[in-house]
């Protein structure tokens, strides 16, 4: 009985403390950021194929590092945080999302030292994302590659 009298204590207690948020609104603002990322993306590989006359795959590597270096140049003047916080995970889901999150974890760290600061930490949260990234492409892989030798793909 006093247990069951705590966790609804508990449970009030968080209703009370948890930040209120309006779901709609940032839905809303994430949609809005990720587009104007992809916007941002879109003209640079237009203008890559127009302007510059570079064939479509070569630009959109160009997109890729140029999206990343702004990314990492907004994280650096710490303004990249700022449009996380109004973007939410429009922000944060794209590759610039990325890149801002090992760059923070440099500046975080660098007081450390090159080796044990920088060197340790800069993929903190990376890190996951790209193991993660590659066993489940190299399962994926097994399985396509299994699925081509028995005539199932």
């Amino acid at each position: 009985m006093a247990s069951e009298q705590k966790k609804e204590a508990y449970q009030e207690y968080v209703k009370q403390n948890s930040p209120k948020t309006n779901l709609p609104l940032q839905m809303g603002k994430a949609f809005i950021m990720g587009g104007i990322i992809c916007c941002v993306g879109q003209f640079i590989v237009n203008t890559a194929i127009n302007q510059f006359g570079i064939e479509k795959e070569t630009a959109a590597g160009w997109c890729s590092m140029i999206l990343i270096l702004l990314s990492a140049v907004l994280t650096g003047f710490n303004l990249y945080g700022k449009l996380v916080k109004w973007g939410g995970a429009g922000a944060l889901v794209p590759i610039t999302g990325f890149a801002n999150s090992v760059v923070a974890s440099a500046i975080e760290y660098k007081t450390e030292g090159q080796v044990y600061g920088i060197g340790c930490k800069i993929f903190t949260i990376a890190g996951p994302v790209i193991l993660y990234g590659i066993v489940t492409s190299w399962v994926l892989g097994i399985i396509y590659w299994i699925g081509k030798i028995i005539g199932f793909m």
